[in-house]
């Protein structure tokens, strides 16, 4: 029931720390593998290993116990080699950080699906009438491909389950005009923790709801308010622009597969000396994140319509396949949010790895529910200190597809057992989520892959 540790080859506990979240992520290396499948058919490279997809999946495989190994404890620098290749100079003596490593691996990634040719596919017709192909080659590949065509594979173009979207919503407090929605890209939340409240717990959610939480943003240029205040003057004369507060909210566009969370423990003093934050941040098993998502406008006219729509093709809570549940903001005064997450007792969740939902009658049909994979831990302060991992064990080889209950508590080589109230008291540094999808989703996946 264990897996296999990993060898320090000198202040690398950031690596093996990481590693070993990395590879209680199921979602992650079957995407891996995908990416990957791509180097088995090219006989044309000399080695596969100068990739960094191929060579990380080799080390998930094997601490996950895909890969069968004798050795109880592993070699990882094969990841520092690669990642020179990819001219990132990381150092193996001084201290590294293992949100940034986390970020080198997902951004490496991207560079290297970016740097994949576009292999033009036999089916893909389009792409082969574009090239320098003789008149009557085109005229056949047409004719001979002419009714249907099945759909053009493109793995290494695919994002990997950790990217997601942010939108950022400007709105002016002046003429409550509204800006158009801007989107970003993010690999991981990374949330600040407020400030405490004497006597209350320091939550996950506060975290969440501090990071999409309005701000007001002065002297922005309003467009609307310009054109109101031209369409008042004679024409001739010159309009400045018209500069108010806007108001900015974040929401997540889009929320990823695997969801990591960076926890910033990092603050500076009044001196400007850096400070490490070591407060407990309560979290849990699961994590319902369908209060923080963002939700498309809906014209009132229509809105019937999409109602009646929406119960009959999504799930219930939900809009265009989007969930509605409002954010503390939008609540009427004198309610609270359906759950918090990381308030509850840990004695609501299950050991069987399934969520009480009994316990929550109003939050029954979450459409974004995730299960906690993997918690990266640093012990020490902002100078010095030491990385471990605690994760969950490998599912058994009889049921591939199950969720193990048992975890592990992991530093470098040496690997135990531990108990979920272990993890759930942890100071958390990153924290690794895999969403879980219901019944109901995985039909609606099944038919729109068949479509």
């Amino acid at each position: 029931g264990l897996v296999p540790g990993l060898l320090n080859l000198g202040n690398t506990c950031f690596m093996n720390s990481l590693l070993q979240g990395l590879s209680s992520c199921p979602s992650f290396i079957k995407w891996l593998e995908e990416f990957t499948a791509q180097y088995r058919t090219d006989q044309n490279q000399p080695t596969e290993h100068q990739y960094l997809s191929v060579t990380l999946l080799h080390l998930l495989r094997a601490l996950s116990c895909q890969e069968v190994t004798e050795d109880d404890v592993l070699d990882a620098s094969c990841l520092l080699e690669v990642l020179r290749m990819y001219r990132w100079q990381i150092s193996s003596f001084e201290e590294q950080d293992a949100h940034e490593l986390f970020h080198v691996l997902t951004s490496s990634l991207e560079d290297e699906r970016d740097r994949q040719p576009r292999v033009t596919h036999l089916f893909d017709v389009h792409s082969l009438e574009v090239t320098s192909l003789p008149l009557e080659t085109k005229r056949t590949i047409s004719t001979l491909f002419s009714g249907s065509l099945p759909p053009v594979s493109n793995h290494w173009k695919s994002q990997h389950p950790f990217h997601g979207r942010l939108t950022s919503n400007m709105v002016c407090k002046h003429c409550e005009h509204q800006s158009p929605v801007r989107y970003d890209t993010f690999d991981s939340l990374s949330l600040s923790i407020p400030a405490a409240v004497w006597g209350r717990p320091m939550t996950l959610d506060h975290c969440l709801h501090h990071f999409i939480s309005s701000e007001s943003v002065k002297d922005v240029v309003c467009d609307n308010c310009t054109k109101i205040q031209a369409e008042g003057i004679l024409n001739g004369q010159s309009i400045e622009n018209q500069r108010t507060t806007f108001v900015k909210q974040l929401k997540l566009g889009k929320l990823p597969q695997c969801l990591c969370i960076h926890l910033q423990r990092l603050s500076w003093s009044n001196q400007g000396t850096p400070l490490k934050r070591h407060e407990h941040v309560q979290f849990n098993e699961f994590l319902i994140m369908d209060i923080y998502k963002y939700r498309i406008p809906v014209h009132k006219s229509s809105q019937n319509e999409l109602n009646q729509k929406n119960s009959e093709e999504t799930t219930p809570g939900t809009k265009d396949g989007i969930a509605v549940k409002p954010s503390d903001a939008e609540q009427p005064s004198g309610t609270k949010p359906f759950f918090m997450n990381g308030a509850c007792s840990s004695s609501f969740l299950m050991s069987s790895g399934t969520f009480p939902l009994a316990a929550f009658p109003e939050c029954s049909s979450p459409v974004y529910l995730y299960r906690l994979m993997a918690v990266v831990v640093h012990h020490g302060d902002m100078h010095s200190g030491h990385f471990v991992t605690y994760r969950r064990s490998p599912p058994s080889p009889k049921n591939p597809l199950s969720v193990s209950s048992q975890w592990l508590w992991i530093s470098d080589d040496t690997v135990r057992k531990a108990s979920l109230q272990e993890v759930l008291s942890s100071s958390a540094y990153l924290l690794f989520y895999e969403r879980v999808h219901s019944r109901v989703q995985h039909q609606s996946l099944e038919l729109r892959a068949e479509e």
